[in-house]
């Protein structure tokens, strides 16, 4: 494995060049999470905190005892001052790490992270309308209520081509989502109208949504820029970001009487749990249980 003078600065560089046996246990590590397709940020988190660990007791993790691993994310979590992220990728990092060299047992034996329950903040519908609105930019206006349309992330919107949007089957094609998996999502009535106005005054080259220069994708701090803006001249003083705008399309979906299945897909969702939550912020109406004999019949339902 080869440095440049850039990445010989970092911690695991540091550790390669200092613990035994860690440079062919970081280059597993990296072939693997390539393997799994692992996200960057996966990647950089878990290395660095598995660097610190071999640093730290001058040994590869997997050559040191669970007694000892669990005395330094104790003194980490309480005397050391590091963030919670911090802890949790630590701990998230060993148990990677201990699996990858075979020692389940170990990885089990990490602390289990408690999941914070955190409700979503979720916009109104008059809300979400209001903030439509409020720019002059058409393209943003167009941004805006494109990214609350599909329930889509930051990068799936801002990556989104001209190409991926089908007016005829009413069909948004997201390619490459979390964890790089493609879907499909409504494309909304709304926008179909006025996609080819929307086309000819703003002029995008090849993304939907392009920056200053033209082919180029709009970049995520100048689309927070866009609803920052945006909610300065609404009477909007809940804490929002893009991502709130995809809360509120699920919520306003359950809202609307559609299934959670149905949103679990329409988000991208691996598992219904993470769908369930917005459970607990929609304002659905309760219907008392019935046979459904007496529906079949066309019994009137209580």
């Amino acid at each position: 494995m080869s440095f440049n003078s850039k990445e010989k600065s970092t911690i695991e560089s540091e550790a390669i060049s200092t613990i035994r046996g860690f440079r062919d246990g970081y280059a597993k590590f990296k072939e693997r999470t390539a393997i799994d397709q692992c996200s960057k940020g996966m990647i950089t988190g878990y290395g660095r905190s598995i660097a610190n660990v071999a640093l730290h007791f001058g040994r590869v993790p997997h050559e040191v005892g669970v007694d000892e691993i669990n005395g330094y994310l104790y003194r980490i979590a309480t005397h050391d001052g590091m963030s919670a992220s911090y802890f949790k990728l630590a701990v998230y990092g060993l148990r990677y790490w201990f699996r990858l060299h075979g020692m389940e047992e170990k990885a089990i034996a990490m602390p289990s992270i408690k999941r914070e329950f955190k409700l979503p903040v979720v916009l109104s519908k008059q809300e979400c309308k209001e903030l439509f609105k409020a720019p002059r930019s058409l393209k943003h206006r167009y941004l805006l209520a494109f990214a609350y349309a599909g329930g889509l992330r930051m990068n799936e919107l801002r990556l989104l081509k001209i190409s991926d949007v089908d007016v005829h089957r009413k069909q948004v094609h997201i390619y490459l989502g979390k964890g790089r998996k493609g879907r499909y999502v409504t494309l909304s009535n709304f926008l179909i109208e006025r996609f080819e106005h929307y086309l000819s005054e703003v002029k995008p080259q090849k993304y939907l949504f392009e920056g200053l220069t033209p082919g180029e994708a709009m970049g995520s701090r100048s689309i927070q820029y866009v609803i920052k803006e945006a909610l300065l001249k609404t009477t909007i003083r809940k804490e929002v970001s893009m991502h709130t705008l995809r809360h509120s399309f699920a919520t306003h979906l359950l809202e609307d009487g559609i299934d959670i299945h149905s949103i679990q897909l329409l988000l991208g969702h691996s598992h219904i749990n993470t769908t369930i939550i917005y459970l607990h912020v929609a304002q659905v109406k309760t219907r008392l249980a019935h046979s459904p004999l007496d529906s079949l019949y066309g019994k009137q339902l209580g």
